[in-house]
């Protein structure tokens, strides 16, 4: 493999990741032209549509119980979270761990790459599965010994948020206040932006006596955001559907043990490549 060869694979590894990473904790995002990972890091067309195309804020009975939900997760701070996520032909993922929210985006989640040709890349690379690290500031990615070969032995990247803004295209417009507010009550604002919103009515999810909201959300293309609310007003379950240029774009969500302690240590700087820098050696 030549150089040139090299740095690319250790770039497509990189971004592959970021998406990964980013999708797991925040929900669904966009797509390239062409169908690449490059410009899937951009924040999801509901969260990032112009306020203009918004309808009116929602009133009235249904506004006051969303407006409750959204207060009551967002003062719970921490919770437990699984998810399934599929970005059309291109990438599908679980991931599982704790995430809080307190003061910035902060956890750990295992992120297990399921299907997609992204993850048949990661697979041919050695990786099927990896350890994500939330920050504040940053999130971790912590790849394979494969991946560590090719970078001077090192086995996490560090992605600031900042610099990922800067991604090419406008791919990461948005992204560090994206990451910075994400929380499970960012579905329920969804559904508060919607013109369509219903209560669908009480369903048991996993055991748990709930209410079921559903409404869709215009944007650059049009997205269902479906959430399950317990009697505490907090969120158990949320499903939000669309469509990309690859295929069709769905992440399913659950939420528990609200409240739950969490945190994540920064990765040894020794054993850290910093994203920025793997970017700019590709032009090298």
């Amino acid at each position: 493999m030549t150089g040139t060869t090299a740095r690319r694979t250790v770039v497509s590894i990189a971004v592959s990741a970021a998406l990964a990473c980013f999708t797991a904790c925040t929900g669904p995002g966009g797509s390239d032209d062409s169908g690449g990972t490059t410009g899937s890091t951009a924040p999801s067309a509901s969260a990032s549509a112009a306020p203009s195309s918004r309808p009116p804020a929602l009133t009235g009975a249904s506004a006051d119980a969303l407006r409750a939900v959204e207060r009551a997760t967002g003062r719970a701070g921490s919770a437990r979270v699984e998810s399934t996520t599929v970005m059309g032909r291109e990438l599908s993922l679980e991931a599982a761990g704790a995430l809080g929210w307190d003061d910035g985006l902060t956890g750990t989640l295992t992120i297990t790459y399921t299907g997609g040709t992204t993850a048949e890349t990661m697979r041919r690379l050695g990786t099927t599965a990896m350890e994500a690290r939330y920050l504040p500031d940053a999130y971790y990615a912590r790849m394979g010994d494969e991946f560590a070969e090719r970078v001077g032995g090192r086995h996490w990247i560090k992605y600031v948020y900042e610099d990922l803004e800067d991604l090419g295209g406008g791919a990461g417009a948005g992204f560090a206040d994206q990451m910075r507010n994400t929380t499970p009550n960012q579905a329920v604002k969804l559904l508060l932006s919607a013109g369509d919103v219903r209560r669908v009515g009480a369903e048991t999810t996993r055991g748990r006596r709930t209410t079921h909201w559903s409404g869709t959300v215009g944007g650059a293309t049009e997205q269902t955001v479906d959430i399950w609310v317990d009697d505490r007003n907090l969120l158990v379950k949320k499903v939000e559907r669309g469509r990309t240029k690859t295929g069709e774009l769905t992440q399913t969500a659950y939420y528990s043990d609200y409240g739950v302690p969490v945190s994540a240590a920064r990765p040894p700087a020794a054993d850290t490549a910093d994203f920025k820098e793997l970017l700019a050696s590709q032009g090298g």
